[in-house]
């Protein structure tokens, strides 16, 4: 896979810079292939290859959100490092994907522990196992269902389960004192995006997963989504999740119109634009008409 360039973003707030320090936040902006940007309370983000990572750093320790591929997660490991000596508390994945969970290997004796929802940790060996790459896995050794709540120094993160979206095992992560949730791969923010049907994935399900979490946080949440077309706007807020339930709502009703009308899977699969969505962009968008046709004759 070709390497993804992007630029380092050099807004920051000044309690970011006194986290980091001047000298060290200078040497930082010589990088330009890799974003590592400080955004409030000691959360951060940080995206090189793959999805992006969400990253905490306080008086007791650091917890990492996602972990891309070995290389770019031990990248991650070196900043942080560089940042604090205290120990690794935490990794937790959104979901088993190999450009969110690959990177875990690199954390092994490194983290005390890493955490799942239990259907991530199943989607992951079960990869693993039809891949055999079992060797090159660090599993979740804390697994949780709808619900998990842990305190690391001032800090209370929490993982919530909406049910099935891009898979079965999606969960969004939330640093509550900084009110910055990691949504993982539950948006893909004007992209058109992955639909894992094979991890169970839902096209209409994965729309109201959404509305749930729109109940769930308040309008100052900022998010930090999986995947983004414009690599800035990996940071949004609450719009950006409505947009993409609407992006999927108007993809289910698409397919099932045209199905109704007697169109076939090919006829279906030639459509260039989902009507009603103008922002959506890249290539993909035969991943998600696939999939809503797949889900709705199934």
């Amino acid at each position: 896979m070709k390497r993804r360039q992007f630029l380092f973003s050099t807004a920051v707030t000044a309690g970011s810079l006194t986290l980091f320090g001047k000298k060290g936040f200078a040497s930082m902006l010589a990088d330009p292939t890799y974003q590592f940007k400080p955004l409030r309370s000691n959360v951060g983000m940080f995206a090189e290859q793959g999805g992006t990572i969400a990253w905490m750093i306080n008086k007791e320790g650091i917890v990492v959100v996602d972990a891309e591929f070995p290389d770019q997660a031990t990248h991650l490991i070196d900043l942080l490092k560089k940042q604090s000596d205290l120990p690794f508390e935490w990794l937790i994945n959104t979901h088993h994907h190999g450009d969110h969970t690959s990177g875990n290997i690199s954390f092994k004796g490194i983290v005390k522990n890493v955490a799942a929802h239990e259907n991530s940790l199943a989607n992951q060996k079960a990869v693993a196992i039809k891949q055999k790459t079992e060797d090159k896995q660090l599993y979740p050794d804390i697994t949780f269902t709808d619900k998990w709540k842990i305190k690391v120094g001032d800090e209370r993160i929490s993982a919530h389960y909406f049910g099935t979206g891009h898979t079965n095992g999606d969960a969004m992560i939330h640093f509550e004192h900084a009110n910055i949730v990691h949504a993982g791969d539950l948006v893909f923010n004007r992209r058109y995006p992955f639909v894992d049907r094979s991890a169970g994935a839902s096209v209409k399900h994965w729309a109201v997963a959404l509305e749930k979490a729109q109940k769930k946080f308040d309008k100052d949440t900022m998010f930090v989504f999986g995947h983004a077309f414009d690599p800035q706007k990996v940071i949004g807020t609450m719009d950006d999740l409505k947009a993409m339930q609407n992006f999927l709502e108007k993809l289910d009703e698409f397919v099932a119109s045209s199905i109704k009308a007697g169109k076939t899977k090919e006829e279906i699969l030639q459509a260039t634009v989902i009507p009603g969505i103008t922002d959506w962009q890249g290539d993909g968008i035969q991943r998600g008409l696939t999939a809503a046709y797949e889900e709705q004759t199934a």
